[in-house]
Formats: C-alpha cells, structure tokens, sequence
C-alpha cells in the first residue's frame, strides 16, 4: 500500500472523528427545563462566553466558557451537573469532555433553542 493511500485514510479517519466529536449528539443526556434541574446534589455550569452568560444569568451557576473548560475543569465540585449552552456544538464538545473527565451530566438546555420534546423530571 502506497504512502498516498495511507495518508489518504489516516485524513478521512481523523475528519470522521472531528465530525463525530462535534456534531453527533450524545445518548443519555436529556434536554430539561432549567427549573426542572435544581436541587442540592446538581450544580448548573454555564459554558456560553462571559458576555452572553452576562446578559441572560442563570441562578446560581458556575461561568466556565467553553474555551476555558480544559483549563479550569478541576475547579468543578464532583456532583451531578446540569449544563447551559448556546448550541448544539458547545453542548457536544463540552459534555463528551466532561464524561471523559469522569463527570455525571443529569441534563441540558440550550438558549438559542427551545425544545419541545423536553423531559419533565431528572432520572
């Protein structure tokens, strides 16, 4: 097998995994009603950026910006988290790292979309 071909492949895979990463949505995490999610064991992190967090505040939740996640993570408390977003790929990309940094994530919502098939209650 030739060098091109393989270069080739190892291109495709790694545009695959980029689009799958960022686009395909993660099973098991529902869209909630903001006041659906409150309680004392989940904490809300709001990852919009700081301007937008700003103008639309969410009750009691931490500010981290999605450009910010990797850096400060660790600052997070270690209990069910609920996650405030703008769209569907901040709430991709921030969820699937969360998970793999051993993060619980009950639930979402999206401020640029409100979603009509939303759960009622937190499992």
């Amino acid at each position: 097998m030739s060098i091109f071909w393989m270069a080739l492949i190892t291109a495709m895979l790694m545009i695959a995994r980029m689009i799958y990463t960022r686009y395909v949505p993660i099973s098991g995490v529902p869209c909630v009603e903001p006041k659906k999610q409150q309680n004392d064991q989940t904490i809300t992190i709001d990852i919009r950026d700081y301007q937008e967090a700003d103008n639309d505040k969410f009750a009691d939740a931490l500010v981290i910006p999605i450009a910010y996640l990797k850096r400060y993570y660790h600052e997070i408390p270690s209990r069910s988290i609920y996650i405030v977003a703008s769209s569907h790929l901040e709430k991709n990309l921030a969820i699937r790292f969360l998970k793999n940094k051993g993060f619980h994530i009950v639930g979402y919502t999206l401020t640029t979309c409100k979603c009509k098939d939303k759960v009622t209650g937190l499992v």
